[in-house]
C-alpha cells in the first residue's frame, strides 16, 4: 500500500469558527469536506509544508504554529500519514487561491460535514478543552463537593472527571448524577471515572478509565455519541487506548504529586516521546495547573489534566 506523508492546518478566526476547504472534482475523495494542507515534497519538514501549503492554498503567511496530533488513517489504496498542526497567527485574509470551495465552520458543528475519514480524530480534539479537572474525593459531605465543583466551573473549567472510588454503586450513582446537573447548567461535561453502567444511569457524557479498567477492555465500552478516554502511563497502554478507539488519553505523572508519591516521573522528555506514540488527543497530568499548559503543548499535549491547581484554590474557607 502506497504511503504519503501529509500536513494539515487547523485555523481559526476571530470568532472561533474553523477553515475548511472542499476536494476539486478529479482529486482523490473529490467532494468531500477537509483541513487545509497538503502532501510535504522530498526533504520537507512538516512545519515547512505547512507553510508552503497554507501560501500556495490560501494565499496567507503562517507566523507561528504548533503541533496538534500526528495521525495514521488507511484508505482501500492509500496509507495517509497525518501531521495537524494549529496555526497560532498568520498574515493575511485566507481565501481560495486555488478554486476551492471555503467554509467557515463552528467546532461542534464540524461534524456535520462530509469531511474526509482521516480528519475525524482532529474534529474530536477540537471539541476537547485545553484543560480537565480530576476531582478530589468527595468526601462525606457531598452537598459542600457540589458547591465546590460550582466554584470550580465558575473559573472557566468546561470538563470533568468525577472520581470517587471510595463509594458505594448507590452514592455513586446518586453524586454523580448530582454533578452531571451542576456541570450542564454551567455547560460543562461530566466523565465518570468508573464503570459504563453506572455513568449511562447517571447521564455522563462519558467515561474514564483508569489504567487497569484499560487493562481489561476489549472494545470501546461505550458508544461513539459518548467521550471515553483513559489514563496511560506507558506504551501499552497507549496502544490499547488507540486499538480500542477512545477519543483521548491522560498521561504522566510529569511531574512529581503526592497522588502517585511512588511514580517516576516522565519528565517532559519523556512525555513529548509517549505522546507522540499516539493518534488520540493526550492531556498531561502530574504536579501541573494551567500555568504549565504552552509548555504542556509545546510537548504535544491537547491540554493539561489537573487536580489541586484547578480545585484546591477554590476550597471553601475553613473557617
Amino acid at each position: 500500500m502506497r504511503a504519503v506523508q501529509v500536513v494539515a492546518a487547523v485555523l481559526a478566526d476571530s470568532r472561533g469558527r474553523i477553515l475548511i476547504t472542499q476536494r476539486p472534482a478529479g482529486k482523490f475523495m473529490a467532494g468531500f469536506w477537509e483541513f487545509p494542507g497538503g502532501k510535504l515534497q522530498d526533504g520537507e519538514s512538516p512545519e515547512s509544508a505547512l507553510k508552503r501549503e497554507l501560501r500556495e492554498e490560501l494565499g496567507i503567511e503562517v507566523q507561528s504554529a504548533r503541533p496538534l496530533m500526528r495521525l495514521s488513517h488507511a484508505y482501500p489504496a492509500l496509507q495517509v500519514e497525518l501531521d495537524v498542526w494549529r496555526v497560532t497567527r498568520y498574515q493575511g485574509e485566507p481565501h481560495s487561491a486555488e478554486g476551492q470551495a471555503l467554509a467557515w465552520v463552528e467546532a461542534q458543528k464540524l461534524s456535520t460535514w462530509k469531511l474526509l475519514p482521516a480528519d475525524a480524530p482532529i474534529v474530536t480534539a477540537l471539541r476537547m478543552p485545553e484543560l480537565m479537572l480530576v476531582t478530589p474525593s468527595p468526601g462525606p459531605d457531598h452537598q459542600a463537593f457540589l458547591h465546590a465543583l460550582q466554584r470550580a466551573l465558575r473559573q472557566g473549567v468546561e470538563l470533568v472527571q468525577l472520581r470517587a472510588p471510595e463509594l458505594k454503586h448507590r452514592e455513586l450513582l446518586d453524586l454523580t448524577r448530582a454533578a452531571v446537573e451542576v456541570c450542564h447548567s454551567r455547560g460543562a461535561r461530566l466523565l465518570l471515572n468508573g464503570e459504563p453502567e453506572t455513568a449511562l444511569a447517571a447521564g455522563a457524557d462519558g467515561l474514564h478509565l483508569s489504567n487497569a479498567r484499560l487493562a481489561r477492555i476489549q472494545a470501546r465500552p461505550l458508544p461513539e455519541t459518548f467521550l471515553v478516554g483513559a489514563s496511560c502511563h506507558d506504551e501499552t497502554g497507549l496502544r490499547m487506548a488507540d486499538a480500542n478507539r477512545l477519543d483521548y488519553v491522560i498521561l504522566g505523572p510529569v511531574q512529581a504529586t503526592p497522588s502517585h508519591a511512588h511514580a517516576v516521573p516522565l519528565g517532559w522528555y519523556g512525555f513529548r516521546r509517549l505522546a507522540a506514540q499516539t493518534t488520540l488527543p493526550v492531556y498531561a497530568i502530574g504536579g501541573l495547573s494551567a500555568g504549565d499548559l504552552q509548555r504542556a503543548q509545546q510537548a504535544g499535549a491537547q491540554g493539561v489534566a489537573a487536580m489541586r491547581a484547578l480545585w484546591g484554590i477554590q476550597e471553601p474557607d475553613s473557617s
